[in-house]
C-alpha cells in the first residue's frame, strides 16, 4: 500500500497541487492538510478515499498558490471611520494627541479586506483535481501489488515443495520410529507379547501422523493463489490465511518425531512470516 501520487493544474486565479502519500496500515486511516477554505470539502474528500481504499495510512495535502493579479485590497470606509470616532473620543478624555500612523490603522482587524478567487470555484476545481491524484495513487499501488504477488508466490511454491517433500518422507520416518522402538525394547530385556508392541507402534504412528496438517497447509496455499487473483480488496482475507498457515506449521512442529521435520516446520514459519509482512501492503 506503499504509493504517491501528485497532481498539479494551473488556472487563471492560481495554482493547485495535491499531493497523497500511502503507507502500511491495516485499516484505513486519512489525514489531511488543507487551506481553510477547503475545510467544508474535508467530509467529500474522505467519502472519495472511503470508496476507492480499504486500507492504508494516507495522508492528503493541498497547496493552493493564488494568481497575485486575481489579489485586491480594498479599505473598509465604516470600520475606518468607527476607528477615527474612538480616536476622537480618546482625544476628548484628555489623552495625548500624538499622531496617527495610517499603516497602524490598517492593521486594526477588518479595516483591510482582500478580494480574491470565488472559494467555491477553488474548491470545486480542487476536488476534481483530487480525483485525479487518487487514480495516479491507485494505479501506483497496483503495479507495486502485482509485483508484491510475484514475491508472494514465489514463497508459496516453496511452501508447497516442503509440504511434499514432507509428505514423502513420512512413511519412512514412521517405520524408522517403529524400528527404534523394537531395538529399545529388545535392549531393555522387555518382554512383551506381539499384539501390545502393535499397540504400541500403532500409538507411536498416531502421535507422529502429520497427514491432516500437511492437507490443510496444501489447501490454504491454493487460496492463497485463489485469492491473489480476485478483484477488490483482499489483504484482510490474506491476513487470515496467514494466521491459518502459521497454526498447521506450528501443529506440525509440535508433532514432529525427528529433527528433520522439526527444522522444515521452522522454515515455513520463515516463509509465512515474510508473506505476511509483504501481504500488509496489500489493499
Amino acid at each position: 500500500m506503499t504509493a504517491f501520487a501528485r497532481s498539479e493544474a494551473e488556472f487563471s486565479w492560481g495554482t493547485l497541487v495535491w499531493e497523497i502519500r500511502s503507507v502500511n496500515q491495516r485499516f484505513l486511516e486519512p489525514h489531511f492538510k488543507l487551506p481553510d477554505f477547503m475545510r467544508q470539502h474535508e467530509i467529500a474528500i474522505r467519502d472519495k478515499l472511503r470508496k476507492r481504499l480499504a486500507r492504508g495510512k494516507v495522508e492528503c495535502s493541498l497547496r493552493f498558490h493564488e494568481s497575485v493579479g486575481q489579489q485586491s485590497v480594498q479599505v473598509d470606509q465604516v470600520r475606518l471611520q468607527q476607528i477615527n470616532e474612538a480616536l476622537q473620543q480618546i482625544k476628548l478624555s484628555g489623552a495625548s494627541e500624538g499622531r496617527v500612523d495610517p499603516l497602524a490603522l490598517l492593521q486594526f482587524p477588518g479595516v483591510m479586506n482582500s478580494t480574491s478567487a470565488d472559494p467555491s470555484e477553488v474548491g470545486k476545481a480542487a476536488l476534481s483535481l483530487f480525483d485525479d491524484a487518487l487514480a495516479q495513487l491507485i494505479e501506483g499501488r497496483q503495479r507495486e501489488g502485482v509485483e508484491l504477488a510475484g514475491l508472494i508466490e514465489e514463497r508459496l511454491q516453496s511452501i508447497a515443495s516442503i509440504v511434499g517433500e514432507i509428505r514423502s518422507k513420512m512413511p519412512q520416518i514412521i517405520e524408522n520410529q517403529k524400528a527404534n522402538l523394537v531395538e529399545r525394547v529388545s535392549q531393555l530385556g522387555v518382554d512383551l507379547d506381539a499384539e501390545r508392541l502393535e499397540q504400541e507402534v500403532v500409538l507411536l504412528a498416531q502421535r507422529a501422523d502429520v497427514a491432516e496438517e500437511l492437507d490443510r497447509l496444501d489447501t490454504h496455499v491454493t487460496e492463497v493463489r485463489r485469492i491473489l487473483k480476485e478483484k477488490g480488496p483482499i489483504g484482510r482475507k490474506l491476513d487470515f490465511l496467514m494466521q491459518e498457515l502459521n497454526r498447521e506449521a506450528n501443529t506440525l512442529g509440535s508433532k514432529s518425531v525427528v529433527v528433520a521435520t522439526t527444522q522444515s516446520a521452522v522454515e515455513l514459519k520463515v516463509l509465512i512470516e515474510q508473506m505476511r509482512e509483504q501481504i500488509q501492503n496489500i489493499e
